[in-house]
């Protein structure tokens, strides 16, 4: 009874921290660009783990990875969640590729395209176009950019294929590829399956387990392959062992 007085406690902290950081951040993000530049994405990030305390998710950090992240890089994860969308940047210092329907969201799409947020339509190979000519600029600045090759949620387990973009960016810059496996024990509580956002933050919140495991591994020199088809089925291959070691 009393452990589960402190959960609610802990939980109604959360909330009221995250909505006062979300009032600020969006205010502030009015200012023009040059005034926000860094320190505004720093407090994005602040905002991101505001969200996993507000959530209740016990978000571990797995160090799989025997060398020190290179100083630019491109994140690449498995995308069987929403939660990843804060998971990530609450995490990495990196600026997020996200479906253009985020940048329309009330209070949260203003206050990600303020902190950097590259945004893409899907559908539209014109815009995934545009999408990574940003994302060699924002490498060009020295930011890292994290991004799900899979192109979507579509359950816990990988899809069929990777995208190709991230490896083609990857060896027309010569930027390292950093791999990143999530899992979450409770995975179909965190799935972002047909229910809509308000439902799937009641089943994160709900959850029989909050435990998100997010493993890190060495990064990967694009100059090792021959090609973006070779470079992605590589990383491919490699998610598809993890998933064997951490989820079957």
């Amino acid at each position: 009874m009393t452990g589960a007085l402190l959960r609610y406690l802990w939980l109604a902290l959360g909330w009221l921290e995250l909505a006062l950081f979300t009032a600020l951040l969006y205010l502030l993000s009015f200012l023009p660009e040059d005034w926000r530049r860094g320190w505004y994405h720093r407090w994005f990030r602040t905002w991101c783990r505001t969200w996993v305390h507000a959530l209740g998710v016990e978000l571990r950090l797995h160090h799989k990875n025997r060398e020190p992240l290179p100083d630019r890089y491109i994140l690449v994860a498995n995308h069987p969640s929403s939660f990843e969308d804060i998971g990530i940047p609450s995490l990495f210092d990196v600026d997020s590729l996200a479906k253009r329907e985020v940048r329309d969201w009330w209070l949260v799409g203003r206050i990600s395209a303020a902190a950097g947020t590259i945004f893409v339509k899907r559908e539209s190979r014109e815009s995934r176009g545009h999408a990574v000519l940003a994302i060699a600029e924002h490498l060009r600045r020295g930011r890292n950019v994290a991004l799900y090759p899979e192109g979507g949620i579509d359950g816990p387990r990988l899809q069929p294929a990777f995208r190709y973009g991230a490896f083609a960016v990857a060896m027309q810059t010569g930027t390292p590829i950093v791999p990143v496996y999530l899992h979450y024990e409770a995975q179909h509580d965190f799935h972002w399956g047909r229910h809509n956002l308000v439902q799937n933050i009641r089943n994160i919140m709900g959850t029989r387990n909050s435990r998100a495991n997010y493993y890190l591994f060495d990064a990967i020199d694009p100059h090792r392959f021959e090609d973006k088809t070779a470079f992605c089925d590589h990383v491919y291959a490699l998610y598809q062992e993890w998933q064997k070691r951490f989820l079957d």
